[in-house]
């Protein structure tokens, strides 16, 4: 089933061509990648997706339904999240504050007060969940300043989590951790997407990363794809090697 389709997106900056005729399709349920060099459009594609800018050109279509050029807060009502690069917390906040306020806003409190009561014990039991899920519970007290890099990405993926997705957007979800804090937080993501059917559509520097969680990959180069398929298609691609991948790709 197709959860997610991208047909022929265009976006342009002023004179420069961001994105050139963009087309991308992603399965419900598929862990999927898109790679590039700096520039290549990865984030603007992501921005375009999630309504946080207007194509010039092209559409998008989450589960069968345009939602191309819709303000981003209906396009997360519709079970897209996101995640972005620099980590998008209250750092005020204690960690449950920060998951609990993401959670208000999902439900959409009414002016009810009996309803309120309700959803407000509904929310404190379905942050506490959500802390539990990313490893988070026994800092629910803690000041999210105080976390490191990565329980922040921790965190934020648990607040992206709050609008119950059904496709989750991850701008580089391991940006500035420790090799460690980056198995912990993949092996993270591909426990969630096998125990909740999550999609994962994520961009990321790190090719081990990559290779190791990805079933397809996209590859972007000056805002146009040169390549699109299987992490061992992508591998044997040689425009993808010259363009981008280098010598990071060794021969298994």
């Amino acid at each position: 089933m197709v959860l997610l389709e991208v047909r022929n997106v265009v976006k342009s900056f002023g004179g420069l061509r961001a994105l050139q005729d963009v087309s991308l399709s992603v399965e419900k349920g598929e862990i999927r990648a898109v790679i590039g060099p700096n520039g290549a459009g990865k984030s603007t594609l992501f921005n375009v997706m999630t309504g946080l800018l207007k194509p010039d050109a092209g559409d998008i279509v989450f589960e069968g339904e345009p939602i191309t050029g819709l303000p981003s807060y209906r396009i997360i009502r519709k079970g897209v999240g996101r995640s972005f690069q620099i980590t998008n917390i209250f750092p005020r906040m204690s960690v449950f504050e920060n998951v609990q306020v993401a959670l208000f806003s999902h439900h959409r409190m009414g002016g009810n007060p009996l309803s309120m009561a309700r959803t407000f014990t509904r929310v404190g039991e379905e942050s506490l969940a959500l802390l539990d899920q990313v490893g988070l519970a026994e800092k629910c007290d803690s000041s999210a300043s105080v976390l490191s890099h990565g329980d922040q990405k921790r965190l934020e993926i648990a607040i992206s989590l709050a609008s119950r997705p059904k496709l989750l957007m991850l701008d580089e979800p391991t940006a500035g951790m420790s090799r460690f804090e980056s198995r912990e937080t993949v092996a993270l993501l591909q426990r969630i997407s096998r125990e909740q059917g999550l999609t994962l559509i994520f961009t990321e520097h790190d090719m081990d990363i990559v290779f190791a969680i990805s079933e397809k990959i996209m590859v972007l180069q000056q805002g146009a794809v040169i390549a699109d398929g299987t992490p061992a298609e992508i591998k044997a691609n040689p425009e993808v090697r010259k363009a981008y991948l280098g010598e990071e790709i060794t021969e298994s």
